[in-house]
């Protein structure tokens, strides 16, 4: 008979982190509890670089995003030089918030209260009244650092960024490259939140154990060997097996002949910019995310010449996970908003001369991935309820979890860094 025990005291964050058992789930705390959450915003949000939107979203001088990386309103911004700009969403006045609307396109930044103005780059520019020794120049809205990888952009709230980011930058750019997504523009945007803790939305995305059972949709083009060793593949998935290895090889022959590097780089624990990167084959016809296969876009990314390129997967901790194929690109990025609910962004691009309605049809387009992201929504939230019951225990992951394992060491590793520091 289990028997519940609800007056046991809850342990210190230091002894939560310390006792993590390699190969088991995190416990219940670590998904619920508001000064895990709070740690998780001082320990990881705020040390390490994060992905925020790509440049596609704001592709003229002018254009801006907003985002609330926890207590900290950022503003996005491409600067009148055309520039990718990060900026602390902070009025230097009065504190008051400049930019209130999530995304737009401004000439000076006007903060809403007392109309100090800044130049897009965080210059101010008039103050109105003030005492006769007032500098200007020291009141600039605070920078946030930013950099652009591929098209990608990503920021980090650091004053010290973790600096291998530089490392992951070069190994990944070839990968990318040949994708231009400096030439793309944004075909669907879905923003989702999901009522569940942002671990667990990062664990979900890194297996497929549940992908048969919870996606069928994807299933029509995703192996479904994916994460399995090769000694490890159960016989009923033989016959798909078989299929991958041969479209595995058709695809490394494409890739070779155009030069584009394909072979995987696993570095999802051991560094603060943990990574991973790899092109591999899709099922079925083989060209894009679609119910079966084929290429969703007719205007192809960059000067891509066949649609038969599998998808380039990226993954960066903590935040964001990509698919680029050789008709369009899909962009992920998770932000915590509370202990449980995790706002989840996903962006469809296409080539910039791409129009819809004769290059591609956005609901074709997004059809998998929107189908995926309701399915896996529901599957956290069915987690969240779960590790808070009284009888939650850490389970262990099976062999092709082993992403979620070293998603898991990376969080408690880097958690222990900032404890200790």
């Amino acid at each position: 008979m289990t028997t519940i025990a609800d007056t046991t005291p809850a342990p210190s964050l230091e002894r939560l982190v310390e006792r993590r058992i390699p190969g088991r789930a995190l416990e219940a705390p670590f998904y619920a509890d508001d000064d895990v959450f709070d740690l998780d915003i001082s320990a990881i949000f705020t040390r390490h670089w994060l992905f925020v939107a790509s440049t596609a979203e704001i592709p003229e001088p002018g254009d801006y995003l907003t985002i609330d990386i926890g207590p900290y309103p950022i503003l996005v911004i491409r600067d009148d030089d055309g520039d990718v700009r990060a900026l602390h969403n902070v009025c230097r006045h009065r504190g008051s918030r400049v930019l209130s609307e999530s995304s737009g396109s401004t000439g000076n930044l006007v903060c809403g209260y007392h109309q100090w103005t800044y130049a897009t780059d965080g210059r101010l520019l008039h103050a109105g009244q003030q005492a006769a020794d007032f500098d200007k120049t020291c009141y600039a809205l605070k920078t946030v650092h930013c950099r652009v990888v591929g098209g990608l952009i990503f920021i980090c709230l650091a004053a010290d960024p973790p600096s291998d980011f530089d490392d992951v930058a070069s190994r990944t750019l070839p990968y990318l490259a040949p994708h231009q997504l400096h030439r793309t523009k944004v075909a669907a945007q879905l923003d989702t939140v999901e009522d569940a803790n942002w671990k667990l939305v990062m664990e979900n995305n890194r297996e497929c154990y549940h992908c048969e059972a919870g996606h069928p949709e994807l299933m029509y083009t995703f192996f479904p060997t994916y994460g399995y060793a090769e000694d490890e593949i159960p016989p009923r998935l033989m016959p798909a097996h078989a299929r991958y290895l041969q479209a595995q090889a058709d695809l490394e022959s494409a890739c070779t002949e155009r030069g584009m590097p394909y072979e995987e780089i696993e570095e999802i624990a051991g560094r603060p910019s943990a990574f991973r990167i790899q092109r591999e084959p899709l099922d079925g016809a083989g060209e894009s995310y679609t119910l079966d296969g084929s290429a969703a876009c007719r205007k192809l990314l960059g000067d891509l010449d066949i649609t038969r390129l599998g998808r380039l997967s990226l993954h960066h901790q903590p935040n964001s996970w990509f698919h680029f194929l050789a008709d369009h690109a899909v962009t992920s990025m998770a932000i915590p908003l509370g202990p449980e609910r995790t706002l989840v962004r996903t962006t469809w691009l296409v080539h910039e001369d791409a129009v819809e309605g004769r290059d591609y049809d956005a609901d074709n387009l997004t059809a998998v991935w929107r189908r995926t992201n309701e399915q896996d929504a529901e599957l956290v939230v069915r987690a969240q309820s779960g590790v808070k019951s009284p009888v939650y225990e850490p389970g262990p992951y099976a062999p092709n979890e082993y992403q979620v394992d070293s998603f898991c060491t990376w969080y408690i590793d880097e958690t222990r860094k900032y404890l200790r520091s």
